[in-house]
């Protein structure tokens, strides 16, 4: 009798497991598709906003993959430049300076990704320094003004003397030049 008990609680036991089990895959593949939605997403938001950067300062431009992978049981997102349909590695293959516009191009995405958002200025520290020629540096600079005025964002920028000072103030609100002489600093508005 008492065995029977057990028997029948452990049946009992072992169908409230096998619910719980059930519960579980349920749960765990509704996480993976909603996962995969955010990812699809991002991979959306992030490669559509480094491509149109890219075009909008090169003549032959790079496109951006996201390639979400997994590995060591996690998922990483893999940064693709694709040209001619081949994939290659940003750092090896390109040009220093689509490096340049394409990391621009990450920081405001994942600013305007952000919830709630930080206060509208981002502060850059010569972010442009590899291009080459006033044609790129007048896009870029073109570039960022429809940005800071699309996401009422305020840029702050540490320049390069190579940009023409007259391209600086076509572009941007206010251009300071700052000097040292003497330990001295000096700083005017143009």
């Amino acid at each position: 009798m008492q065995i029977e008990q057990n028997i029948k609680d452990i049946k009992a036991q072992l169908k409230e497991k096998s619910k719980d089990l059930h519960r579980h895959e349920e749960a765990k593949e509704i996480i993976r598709l909603v996962g995969k939605k955010t990812q699809d997403q991002l991979q959306y938001h992030i490669s559509d906003l480094v491509t149109l950067a890219l075009e909008a300062v090169f003549s032959d431009p790079y496109k951006l993959k996201v390639d979400f992978v997994q590995r060591r049981n996690r998922t990483e997102c893999d940064l693709l430049f694709v040209r001619d349909g081949n994939d290659m590695d940003p750092l090896e293959s390109s040009g220093v300076g689509a490096v340049d516009v394409a990391c621009f191009a990450l920081r405001i995405a994942s600013w305007s990704m952000m919830n709630p958002k930080t206060r509208n200025t981002l502060i850059l520290d010569e972010p442009f320094k590899h291009l080459r020629g006033d044609l790129e540096n007048e896009r870029v600079l073109q570039m960022m003004q429809s940005i800071s005025k699309m996401l009422n964002i305020q840029i702050i920028m540490v320049g390069d003397v190579k940009v023409p000072k007259e391209l600086m103030m076509e572009y941007a609100d206010r251009v300071f030049e700052c000097s040292i002489k003497n330990r001295v600093s000096k700083i005017i508005q143009l």
